[in-house]
Order: C-alpha cells, then sequence, then structure tokens
C-alpha cells in the first residue's frame, strides 16, 4: 500500500436510488474492495479467518485462486497490513477500493432486468445464493454476486460504473 492518500469523490454520487414496482437499484458505499491472488491450484477457497471478521470483509469468488474481499467501509492502513501479514503465505491482496464501483440490484424483478443484460442463467438453482461470475451486462464487464434470494451484487470498474447505471436505470423501466 502506498502513503500517497488518495480523496475519494464517490463515482456514483449524484445518482440516487431507483426503486421501482419489485426492482430497486442503489450504488454501495465505496468502501473497500481488495482483490485477492492465489496459485488456482493451491486452494479450492480462501479462508479469511479472524482478519476478515474483524476488518468486516466478506469474500467474492472471482475467478481459480481469485477472490474480491469487499466491506461497507474503508479499510484503515493498519487493519490493511494486519491482513496482508495474516495472508503473506497463502495470497496477495491488491487494493481496488479506488477503482471498482458496487451497486446492488434488488427485489423480485431483478433477476429480470439483469437477465436483459447478461446471458449468465440467474436462476436461483443454477445461481444460488453466494454464488458468482465474471460477465457482460450489455458491453459493460462486471463481477456479478448474488448475495440473497432477490439481491444481486455488481462489481464493475470506476470508469464503467455511470454508464452501467444509465444501462440498468433503461433496463429497469418496464418495473415502473
Amino acid at each position: 500500500m502506498s502513503d500517497y492518500r488518495i480523496t475519494l469523490r464517490p463515482a456514483l454520487a449524484d445518482r440516487p436510488p431507483v426503486i421501482r414496482n419489485g426492482v430497486s437499484i442503489e450504488a454501495l458505499p465505496e468502501g473497500t474492495l481488495l482483490h485477492l491472488l492465489d496459485n488456482p491450484s493451491a486452494h479450492a477457497t480462501l479462508d479469511l479467518g479472524a482478519e476478515a471478521a474483524t476488518a468486516g470483509l466478506t469474500l467474492r469468488p472471482a475467478s481459480p485462486g481469485q477472490w474480491f474481499a469487499v466491506g461497507e467501509t474503508a479499510l484503515p492502513r493498519a487493519a490493511f497490513a494486519a491482513l496482508e501479514a495474516a495472508l503473506k503465505t497463502r495470497a496477495d491482496i491488491v487494493d481496488q477500493s479506488h477503482g471498482r464501483v458496487r451497486i446492488v440490484v434488488r427485489g423480485k424483478m431483478a433477476m429480470n432486468v439483469l437477465a436483459k443484460g447478461t446471458a449468465v442463467d440467474l436462476a436461483i438453482p443454477a445461481f444460488p445464493v453466494g454464488q458468482s461470475a465474471t460477465t457482460l451486462i450489455g458491453h459493460i464487464s462486471a463481477h456479478v454476486t448474488r448475495t440473497g434470494p432477490e439481491t444481486f451484487e455488481l462489481i464493475v470498474l470506476r470508469g464503467f460504473a455511470e454508464s452501467l447505471w444509465d444501462d440498468l436505470v433503461r433496463m429497469s423501466l418496464e418495473f415502473s
């Protein structure tokens, strides 16, 4: 982690939540988003143990040997250093908090909205709670995780956040 401190301006600060009949779209706090990289053949899952719980982080599988650890608040430098030291022999950490944005789409029509933009089968049997996939939503690459029966978290590169937001708003118009 660099000594240079970035002043963050939330990418979707000017976008109020969109609430429609059966679906809502909301920008999540730009807290912590860490990219964890491990040897793909070494572990099927990564256990962050007490370090993650203390830091308030949860894991999202990204690909073999890769995860996103996300949290609602910014991780203090000391907590980042402690997590990095604890995982030193298991994984490398890249702080992506400044470069990625999280959006939540929830409600009984959330799956219908997202199905307009992606080919991933988002039905519960194929995409249960905790399942993640990196896919295109329209023309934008996004990491999608089902975090609840009717709730999806999208992680997108910061530079594409506004465009994805606008696409989601358009895809949800039929539920107005």
